[in-house]
């Protein structure tokens, strides 16, 4: 069955946690117990219907200030396919975790109050989805209830917000009215809204289409693990952990280890104890090599004539995740896949506006700040675009004082 990331954001209070507890409810991937206590708890607070919001404000701040500080995971699963949820806050000040909640997901559900419209926060949470290479964007106008179900407020919203997504690098954007407190347009087409003819939301994440999200072509695989069992029945055993990033690998295909560029060709893969003719991205196989090749933690496996760039200076853009200001000259740890090492600050180029993503020069880059920089690193990395790879493109900056994360960079390229 196939399987689906995709993260909810916005601003506070605009329904995200009711919407995922009501695809949770409505594809039936409640316990008894759990419905009971929340139903419960509705009633204890005065609501006139369950409150499905419940279902994902899982921590005790969450409950007490009714919003969402942390991201959730949750799942579950339609028809066609398994779906992991990335819930992420809506409030400014907790930026960082969405930056994290939305790095390996394919979509993001940005969810609206139809009464406010489009704010500032909306366009953060697109911008740094943009950013960090999210392929597709449902806009989710909710709360459609509360304004009659107008098609003449959804379609202001809509056309606003495409206005200013046309400006951003995200390939897919498209827009759905909805009541996730009342179902509307959530598990089935709404009577209250006719006059939209596009999927309801369930069929829409059943349908989307991602396997072109993921880069089939450009092989990159990181050496986890060398197993040695040391076993009668396997004496002469010598294999390695790999975990997938991109591209096929198959088996009798000449490969070359990073960094030593030493060549040699598969002979055998194996996912658990199976022996296969080949894997695919996020795949974890074992792999054995025709040549005793010394291979070891953090080396990359990569295809002859398809070399990643290398090199000990980067451009990125930055999304700040530090309570303090960054600035040039500043030391910190970095790392890259397997590899660590330390790394400084040599340039601040420009921080991005997120209302009109125009570039505003400054010599500091500030918390939730997006930012160009440019890094020298201690030690040579071997990386791609981050357009062309999200998972061989990023890095994140370490405090070396306090080992906080204080940047999750993606890299644009060599200097």
């Amino acid at each position: 069955m196939d399987l689906l990331h995709f993260a909810t954001a916005g601003s506070v209070d605009d329904g995200k946690s009711t919407l995922i507890g009501r695809l949770l409810y409505e594809s039936k991937s409640l316990y008894a117990d759990q419905l009971e206590e929340v139903e419960k708890i509705s009633k204890e607070r005065g609501f006139s219907q369950t409150e499905f919001a419940l279902l994902v404000d899982g921590l005790k701040d969450e409950h007490e200030q009714g919003i969402t500080v942390d991201v959730a995971y949750r799942y579950f699963s339609g028809r066609n396919r398994r779906f992991v949820i990335h819930d992420c806050p809506g409030h400014v000040q907790h930026t960082r975790n969405y930056v994290t909640g939305i790095s390996k997901v394919n979509l993001v559900l940005l969810v609206v109050d139809a009464r406010k419209g489009i704010t500032e926060q909306t366009k953060r949470h697109a911008t740094i989805a943009s950013l960090v290479g999210v392929p597709h964007l449902m806009l989710c106008v909710n709360k459609m209830d509360l304004v009659n179900y107008s098609q003449e407020v959804f379609e202001a919203i809509k056309g606003e917000f495409f206005d200013f997504s046309a400006k951003l690098e995200i390939p897919d954007v498209r827009a759905i009215p909805i009541s996730a407190l009342r179902g509307e347009n959530i598990t089935s087409h709404s009577l209250e809204m006719p006059w939209y003819d596009g999927p309801f939301l369930l069929n829409f994440l059943e349908e989307l289409y991602v396997r072109t999200d993921y880069n089939l072509r450009d092989l990159r695989a990181v050496v986890s693990l060398t197993i040695r069992p040391r076993e009668a029945q396997n004496a002469d055993f010598r294999g390695f952990a790999l975990n997938v990033l991109s591209g096929e690998l198959r088996k009798g295909e000449q490969i070359t280890v990073l960094p030593s560029g030493f060549n040699a060709s598969v002979e055998k893969i194996f996912i658990g104890s199976k022996e296969v003719d080949s894997v695919m991205p996020l795949q974890s196989p074992v792999i054995t090599l025709s040549d005793d090749l010394d291979v070891t933690r953090g080396d990359i496996i990569v295809r002859p004539n398809n070399m990643p760039m290398g090199g000990q200076k980067v451009s990125a853009m930055i999304a700040s995740l530090s309570k303090t200001p960054i600035k040039a000259g500043q030391k910190f740890y970095f790392k890259h896949l397997a590899t660590t090492g330390k790394a400084v600050i040599e340039r601040v180029h420009y921080v991005i506006d997120v209302n009109s993503l125009h570039r505003i020069e400054s010599s500091e880059i500030k918390l939730n700040d997006i930012a160009r920089i440019d890094l020298h690193l201690s030690k040579p990395i071997f990386f791609d675009p981050y357009k062309v790879n999200r998972l061989t493109g990023s890095m994140i900056l370490i405090d070396p004082v306090h080992y906080d994360t204080i940047g999750a960079c993606m890299i644009r390229s060599g200097l």
